[in-house]
């Protein structure tokens, strides 16, 4: 039997290395695209070489819409020489990154590389990358738990972005189901990583206040959501489309 492969963009460092790591264990080949960082990308693939798993890591600027024809056929290349298939089976949509916007003093070209990023770069890479996702197979959007509760003014553009995710994946849901290709996103709360100028892992206080209102009392972790990730893409999971899970602990809830 051929092992199932995914493709995560942005999987080289937070919550897409965690992703990454998540789906080796359950058995899941990994393409990952990178930026910047080649050698974190290298060091995930190692990571999952550990696992057992192949890795293969390619650039990609999500944001630059003209290089995803080429993506697409170096994808298809890449499938071919190290699985002998041309499709995959998960695709998630992970890259991204946070800028504050404060009411009254945002500029047009912060929301227009926010807006590139997390909503027209998903949408277009998605019509030269569906071909390659199998029947059957699923894709998953990544989201916000700030879709939900509100925190700070200056996470007001990030939000906004991240619910057009969340509208385009419930329309890309009805699009692909006729091949049975679950459509889902996923929406963290706040994690311990690098976002936001890394606020969340480096800052006890700000930790204290998440957890004062979280029905779990923490902090996410990278591992909790990767692990979520993994679950959502499983093949037990392929009855369930067009959904917004949440993986936050519970967060703005209050506790249990």
């Amino acid at each position: 039997m051929t092992s199932r492969i995914a493709l995560i963009t942005g999987g080289s460092r937070g919550l897409g290395r965690a992703s990454a790591l998540a789906l080796a264990d359950d058995g899941t080949d990994v393409v990952l695209t990178y930026l910047h960082g080649r050698e974190q990308a290298d060091e995930v693939v190692a990571e999952l070489a550990a696992r057992g798993r192949r890795g293969v890591a390619l650039q990609l600027d999500t944001r630059d819409d003209a290089t995803f024809a080429a993506f697409a056929d170096e994808l298809r290349r890449a499938l071919v020489a190290t699985s002998g298939r041309e499709q995959l089976d998960v695709l998630v949509h992970n890259a991204g990154t946070f800028a504050p916007t404060p009411f009254g003093a945002t500029g047009p070209a912060t929301l227009d590389d926010l807006f590139a990023l997390h909503v027209r770069g998903p949408m277009l890479l998605t019509d030269h990358l569906a071909p390659l996702v199998a029947d059957g197979g699923h894709v998953l959007t990544v989201s916000s738990g700030l879709t939900r509760f509100f925190v700070d003014p200056v996470y007001a553009g990030y939000a906004a972005m991240k619910g057009a995710v969340e509208v385009w994946t419930r329309y890309l849901a009805v699009v692909l189901g006729a091949r049975g290709i679950a459509v889902n996103t996923v929406a963290p709360g706040a994690t311990a990583t690098d976002f936001g100028g890394g606020a969340v892992r480096d800052t006890p206080a700000y930790q204290e206040r998440i957890a004062a209102t979280s029905a779990m009392g923490r902090v996410g972790q990278p591992d909790d959501v990767g692990r979520a990730v993994a679950a959502i893409v499983s093949g037990r999971m392929g009855w369930v489309t067009g959904q917004r899970i949440e993986a936050s602990g519970g967060q703005a809830m209050g506790h249990a």
